[in-house]
């Protein structure tokens, strides 16, 4: 059976979604945020025959994400998002929006897949890395962190608003380490989307001219160890497996792949 879930399942709810933090980053963040009775928010329920939740169904605005720990009624979660006239974008976990996607009657315009992945401790970041360069960036330090990220090529596409990185390290949902060389920031690493368990690791870059020195790796470590010591979990995602190779050397794992999908 699937209805709506009030903050009367909120306990329910976190019960089914905190078992896997990282997972469920986005869905843990917007209830948090903004509970279950938003004009822009909504969230569905798919519960058991003996009335256990099994599966939840998050809208924010237009997109809508999945979460089951198991078989969940895909065609029902489907038909909400038919029916729904916001419904434009379906993303998550790729193994449960395929399971979705057979059933929906808006064509998927654009598919994009990423691979998930996420740090739960710090047994493999490096011990003997120097990292008194590395510095914990505040409010002031916003306009030249973009700065930096205006410079590297595959950030173009996805510039950061100034505006928006300061209301987020104001609401303590994001912060960022960098290295300062010649005057300017030239490395960095940050987080975004925090929430009680679990911090999306994002913008780690390294102007050209100073690659090769460890500077992201010193950024990344920094980081990982602060929000490690605050019991969250880490996550990224990312496109290339040669970047991979460096999150992994770290203590990340491959959770699965992140779907994005617009629906016309």
């Amino acid at each position: 059976m699937i209805r709506k879930l009030t903050e009367n399942d909120r306990d329910a709810c976190f019960q089914l979604v905190k078992k896997k933090p990282a997972e469920n980053l986005f869905i843990i963040g917007d209830l948090e945020a903004f509970g279950f009775e938003q004009d822009f928010q909504e969230i569905w329920g798919d519960f058991t025959e003996d009335g256990g939740l099994r599966a939840v169904l998050l809208r924010y605005n237009i997109n809508f994400i999945p979460y089951a720990e198991g078989p969940f009624d895909a065609q029902g979660f489907a038909e909400i998002i038919n029916h729904h006239p916001e419904a434009k974008q379906l993303s998550g976990l790729e193994e449960i929006t395929e399971s979705i996607v057979p059933y929906l009657s808006k064509p998927v315009k654009q598919n994009r897949l990423c691979y998930y992945a996420k740090c739960e401790n710090g047994a493999k970041l490096p011990t003997d890395l120097d990292l008194t360069p590395v510095r914990k960036a505040t409010i002031r330090d916003v306009d030249r962190l973009v700065a930096l990220q205006s410079q590297i090529p595959e950030f173009a596409t996805f510039p950061r608003n100034p505006g928006s990185m300061k209301r987020c390290m104001e609401k303590g949902i994001a912060r960022s380490f960098f290295i300062e060389e010649d005057g300017q920031i030239v490395s960095s690493a940050s987080t975004t989307a925090e929430n009680s368990y679990a911090a999306m690791v994002v913008a780690v870059c390294t102007l050209q001219e100073y690659k090769r020195k460890g500077y992201a790796t010193r950024c990344l470590t920094r980081l990982a160890q602060e929000v490690l010591q605050e019991g969250k979990v880490l996550c990224l995602f990312y496109d290339n497996p040669e970047a991979g190779k460096i999150y992994k050397r770290l203590g990340y794992v491959d959770i699965g792949k992140w779907a994005v999908r617009a629906l016309q």
